[in-house]
């Protein structure tokens, strides 16, 4: 399968890119992009939820009434999780929520997400993506280019460039990333996944195992 490359005026060059069976064209694994994806948003959790317990609340440790004689429960203490104020009982504590994949699986769901795209002829190749200086107006003029404007973009760069990533920083339907950070999770929360052409290079070298 060929696609045309574009320009930033949303025009066809010359030149054309075969998307190859290997990466854009196999069979999705739809439990291998389950995983990924699942991975990819535990990771995102900061994990750093806590409550304090008994023995971190502040407060008197006196005994605050007799043992016996009461008619009622015993009470050692005012941070007893059963008061008001009290400590609570198995509270959540700090925890990583990430967990390990093997790379030949995270490959195959990166691969079987290019694939779902491909198949809906939702992948565009961009000759170049670079801006001399961070402007969202231009940036804004390329997504019109291109005719994604009113749909989520996600632009796949070959290295960072720090003007276009601080052009596309307020869009809200548009992310820039580089081809070694593409992940199952941004590809298939895009609609339109446009790629620069050294970029496409890049991605070809990395997902050939």
């Amino acid at each position: 399968m060929e696609i045309k490359v574009l320009n930033k005026e949303g025009k066809a060059t010359a030149k054309k890119v075969s998307l190859i069976k290997e990466i854009y064209a196999i069979e999705p694994n739809d439990h291998a992009i389950y995983l990924d994806v699942k991975q990819y948003l535990a990771n995102q959790r900061q994990g750093t939820h806590q409550s304090r317990e008994r023995g971190e609340i502040a407060g008197s440790t006196r005994k605050i009434k007799k043992q016996k004689g009461t008619g009622t429960a015993r009470a050692g203490s005012i941070k007893n999780p059963l008061f008001r104020g009290g400590g609570r009982v198995f509270g959540p504590r700090p925890k990583n929520y990430g967990f390990k994949l093997n790379k030949k699986l995270k490959v195959l769901a990166r691969k079987s997400a290019l694939s779902y795209k491909a198949k809906d002829k939702n992948i565009m190749i961009l000759e170049e993506l670079s801006f001399k200086t961070p402007k969202t107006k231009e940036f804004l003029s390329v997504l019109k280019s291109l005719k994604v404007d009113s749909e989520r973009a996600l632009f796949v760069t070959s290295e960072r460039d720090n003007n276009t990533l601080l052009s596309s920083r307020n869009l809200k339907n548009a992310k820039v990333i580089t081809a070694d950070k593409l992940n199952t999770y941004d590809i298939l929360h895009s609609n339109k996944l446009i790629i620069s052409e050294k970029a496409f290079i890049q991605i070809e070298k990395q997902f050939k195992l």
